[in-house]
């Protein structure tokens, strides 16, 4: 129970940490959707044997979370969620890449240890971006702006309703998970075979609860568009925040600057 409502309270901190007033809070949702968009498509475009190379992209999360006071403990937690799955799909990765790309002294590097790292730090960093515009803009805000972009106002509506359909689960999974502990007298329930069912009432108890909350959005005047906490203009500084950060992430992966680097510092 506990675990349940303390997730709930993690993950709505997301909603809290986007009503800051930063500067970069006040950007145009559009500029920071584009942005981000410019900067997954650069970091997944690299090559499976490219590591290095993807390194100077840390750049853009680090800076959004210092120009947006974030709690990095905080995001990078939630980065670390998904590292074991990214683990998990470049795991055999060795197995099947045997060929020796590097030499390490005695110690050949395969190229399935390579791209099972490639892999891994892709995830870290297109994470990290999407976690990081979560935090400094809101999901609403980013629906709407996927709808101004041109996205289908249907996708965008049920983007957002699968968003706060999270949350009514949850909550209502705590209060199941509340009521067996009660009727449990802190012991185990009644085993595994009563899971089954409870599942089922979760599912009604939620969808249930969802059309009442669908009943009270209509009353209210819902009439499907969405409508962010605050609506943006894409100005100069949305123009400038854009082109800036789209340079530099073109010349991140159009040149190996630690390659570079290297080469410098050795004289070779």
């Amino acid at each position: 129970m506990l675990a349940i409502d303390g997730s709930l309270l993690d993950f709505k901190r997301l909603d809290l940490l986007a009503m800051q007033e930063s500067a970069v809070h006040r950007l145009d949702p559009r500029a920071k959707v584009l942005t981000t968009l410019v900067f997954i498509v650069c970091v997944v475009s690299f090559g499976r044997y490219e590591v290095a190379a993807m390194l100077p992209f840390c750049l853009y999360p680090l800076a959004l979370l210092a120009l947006g006071d974030l709690p990095t403990g905080y995001i990078a937690r939630k980065v670390m969620v998904v590292i074991p799955f990214a683990v998990m799909v470049g795991l055999f990765n060795p197995l099947f890449d045997r060929q020796v790309l590097l030499q390490l002294g005695p110690l050949d590097i395969w190229g399935g240890w390579l791209s099972c790292l490639s892999i891994i730090v892709r995830t870290i960093l297109t994470v990290a971006a999407a976690v990081t515009l979560v935090a400094i803009t809101g999901f609403p805000a980013i629906c709407e702006a996927l709808e101004r972009l041109g996205m289908p106002r249907v996708f965008a509506v049920q983007l957002l309703f699968l968003y706060r359909y999270i949350f009514v689960l949850t909550d209502e999974g705590g209060r199941v998970a509340r009521a067996r502990q009660l009727r449990s007298c802190g012991k185990r329930g009644q085993g595994l075979r009563h899971f089954g069912p409870l599942l089922g009432h979760l599912l009604l108890r939620t969808w249930e609860r969802a059309e009442r909350i669908h009943m009270a959005m209509l009353a209210r005047g819902f009439t499907g568009e969405v409508h962010a906490r605050r609506r943006g203009r894409f100005g100069g500084r949305e123009v400038l925040f854009l082109l800036g950060w789209s340079a530099l992430f073109v010349a991140l992966r159009l040149y190996n600057f630690p390659q570079f680097l290297g080469l410098l510092l050795t004289g070779n």
